[in-house]
């Protein structure tokens, strides 16, 4: 099987093409910012590190990702278990994951560049209250909206059904909130175009952003307009 990725290719490329990457990177300790112009095997033998495993972990990670990103099921056809569930495999893990993972990048390049760039400032405060948000609503969904949703479908009560309209108007009202947040964000980074000269984590931080915009902007139109209207259409 051809692999996507090899000991020629190169470090800093991986990561613009595969920005998952730059996790395993840091986890290995390669440099894909100011080291990023160079063979992988360079930064592998550098780093005293088994090629075989480096570059196969690598290439694992990328198929499963994108075998993950190419799932598709038929909307109009799908019970609420298989939209739950894609949505949380999907998304929800998504998050769960990026969320964490992206924030000491955030952090990282408002500390090196911010004296000198004050609009970071306001991408730092954008991003972290996006995060804090976002969290604690992927916990109340899946703790108790999908529930909800989920015995609705099995068995329908008056008092799920009573429940359902305010559940969904109060989702949807978080789901617009995030995304006026993400506005805010392409806004500020100039629709995510990193300034001339940028380091490599600056610009692994505005393309993660709008990675994560893509991915959220799915997610809610899943939730809102298949999912959540589908259950008002059928019950309330």
């Amino acid at each position: 099987m051809e692999q996507t990725f090899s000991e020629t290719s190169i470090v800093g490329e991986i990561v613009t093409k595969f920005p998952k990457a730059s996790d395993l990177f840091k986890r290995y300790r390669i440099d894909f910012c100011c080291g990023g112009n160079r063979p992988l095997i360079e930064a592998i033998n550098e780093r005293k590190l088994s090629a075989e495993e480096v570059i196969t972990t690598l290439n694992k990670l990328y198929d499963e990702t994108m075998a993950l990103n190419e799932s598709r099921i038929e909307w109009e056809h799908a019970s609420f278990r298989e939209l739950i569930d894609y949505i949380m495999n999907k998304h929800h893990r998504f998050l769960h994951e990026e969320l964490t993972l992206l924030s000491p990048y955030v952090t990282k390049v408002l500390r090196v560049h911010g004296a000198d760039q004050p609009h970071l400032a306001q991408i730092h405060r954008l991003y972290h209250e996006l995060r804090i948000e976002l969290e604690q609503h992927l916990i109340k969904e899946e703790t108790e909206d999908f529930p909800l949703l989920l015995e609705l479908e099995h068995q329908p009560t008056v008092e799920t059904v009573s429940q359902l309209k305010k559940i969904v108007d109060e989702l949807e009202q978080e789901h617009s909130h995030a995304g006026a947040l993400l506005k805010e964000l392409r806004a500020v980074t100039n629709d995510f175009t990193p300034p001339e000269g940028a380091c490599g984590t600056y610009r692994l931080v505005y393309q993660r952003l709008e990675h994560l915009e893509s991915d959220l902007f799915e997610h809610i139109h899943l939730e809102n307009n298949v999912l959540f209207k589908r259950a008002i259409t059928q019950y309330a």
